[in-house]
């Protein structure tokens, strides 16, 4: 179990990484294990600009994970409008959305029930 959950750890890590190389927005983690019946342990949730900037900081996590973690993207969703983009890491699933549809959407809201921490932005 601890063997999972450093690997966990650091999917995670590169995760936040690729997002950070490209200045996503308001990065925050929601922590869906003490919800039961869920099929991930977390979101991690951030947005950007436009179209283009969705499309890079997706871009950029896939890259990154590839880099440092070695592992490719499960499934991808959602690169051909680039609005709202789904990468599925098994165990962490990763939301890139534009700034409205973030809103529209509301995750965060959704499943305020868990625990969430936003990442501090540089």
């Amino acid at each position: 179990m601890k063997q999972k959950k450093a690997e966990t750890d650091k999917l995670s890590e590169a995760i936040l990484e690729g997002i950070q190389r490209l200045k996503g927005k308001k990065i925050t983690i929601i922590d869906l294990e003490s919800i039961k019946h869920t099929e991930c342990s977390s979101f991690i949730i951030c947005h950007g600009t436009s179209s283009t900037h969705v499309d890079s900081i997706a871009h950029s996590v896939e890259e990154t994970v590839k880099e440092m973690v070695g592992e490719d993207v499960w499934h991808r969703d959602g690169y051909r409008n680039a609005i709202w983009i789904l990468l599925d890491y098994g165990d962490i699933m990763v939301h890139v959305f534009q700034e409205e549809s973030r809103q529209f959407y509301n995750l965060e809201g959704l499943w305020a029930d868990a625990k969430s921490r936003t990442i501090e932005e540089d």
